[in-house]
């Protein structure tokens, strides 16, 4: 199997109980989770060679976010420690109309404030394959979008296909300031994956005709993005994930990707998922689903069908991580979505 190096920021999540409102809570479902380790998480469930890379507090709390990577099969061994404090988000899930909300408590986080001085990244990258990464660390701070920098020359300094996530926060940072910042980082990029907010937010290309909100894709207009991504970044492949918010808990789910060698645009096959139990990390269990496609050798149209099936199940599971294996994923994305009892 593959090695796989991911890095980012672990945080830990306060959830309401069930669909409650933050006002209604007396007690937090607790878990941990984050762009770059759930990710890690995905592959290691099935079977690739993960590791996480991170700064957490040298504090009990720090440790737990370590083993929860830990129990997962996650390679840990690289993690930094020091800093103030582990980032913390709480989480309330919305119903039918109304939204679900985050809200953050990250301010001065450890991974906030690491520098490359922190990593031996010779040492990380040796032997590996493939570097992820997202638009959500370079936006904590200024320090940490010096350190991706740091990582992504040393990642391609080795040969290693890196991926990114453009994944815009507008509580973390502005379009402006993503822009600036994640136009810069992308000449380190081979794969790119994001939707149309972060295309358009982080990038600034924006597909016609399209509102998430009305449940309406217009895919001629990925298409044409697309290209116009690849002409300006070279990427070997864009990829988008298409939602269909009918209401927050029914969505349609599906992917697109562009092919820069053949030209060739693909839409993949569209699940209906209702009711959503959880969709934080659903962005994250596709990007790992197509990463892990792309490393077991599989065409990138088969790829994308793995991503936006893992993706689908990760809808189904409570928490940040996408806790499924590679079979319930393929027997998913060969048509298996009855959801029989398995006996």
């Amino acid at each position: 199997m593959a090695k796989v190096v991911t890095m980012g920021e672990i945080m830990l999540r306060l959830s309401t109980p069930g669909n409650e409102k933050f006002i209604q809570a007396d007690e937090f479902d607790v878990c941990y989770g984050g762009g770059e380790a759930n990710v890690a998480v995905s592959l290691a469930n099935y079977g690739h060679d993960a590791e996480f890379v991170t700064k957490v507090p040298a504090n009990p709390i720090g440790e737990c976010a370590v083993a929860a990577l830990r129990k997962m099969n996650v390679e840990t061994k690289n993690i930094a420690r020091g800093g103030e404090r582990l980032g913390i988000y709480f989480l309330e899930t919305g119903a039918a109309m109304r939204a679900s909300n985050v809200v953050y408590d990250r301010a001065h986080s450890s991974i906030s404030t690491a520098t490359a001085a922190d990593f031996d990244f010779d040492k990380i990258f040796e032997g590996a394959d493939w570097f992820h990464f997202t638009g959500i660390t370079p936006a904590v701070s200024d320090a940490a979008a010096e350190l991706t920098e740091a990582a992504l020359k040393a990642a391609k300094a080795k040969g290693i296909t890196v991926s990114v996530d453009l994944n815009f926060r507008k509580k973390l940072w502005s379009s402006e300031k993503a822009q600036k910042v994640m136009t810069n980082l992308m000449q380190y990029v081979d794969v790119c994956i994001g939707n149309e907010e972060d295309a358009e937010k982080v990038l600034g290309f924006k597909p016609g005709n399209t509102d998430v909100t009305s449940g309406e894709l217009e895919l001629a207009g990925y298409k044409d993005i697309f290209e116009q991504m690849v002409a300006k970044f070279n990427f070997k492949y864009v990829i988008s994930s298409l939602r269909e918010s009918f209401s927050a808990s029914d969505n349609g789910w599906s992917a697109c990707i562009y092919n820069s060698e053949t030209k060739e645009f693909y839409h993949s096959r569209k699940y209906r998922i209702s009711p959503i139990v959880d969709r934080v990390g659903g962005g994250d269990s596709f990007a790992g689903g197509v990463i892990c496609g792309f490393l077991d050798g599989k065409d990138f149209k088969s790829a994308l069908e793995f991503g936006v099936a893992a993706s689908a199940l990760k809808h189904t599971i409570p928490g940040d991580f996408n806790l499924v294996n590679r079979a319930d994923v393929e027997n998913l994305a060969g048509g298996d979505g009855s959801g029989r009892v398995q006996r």
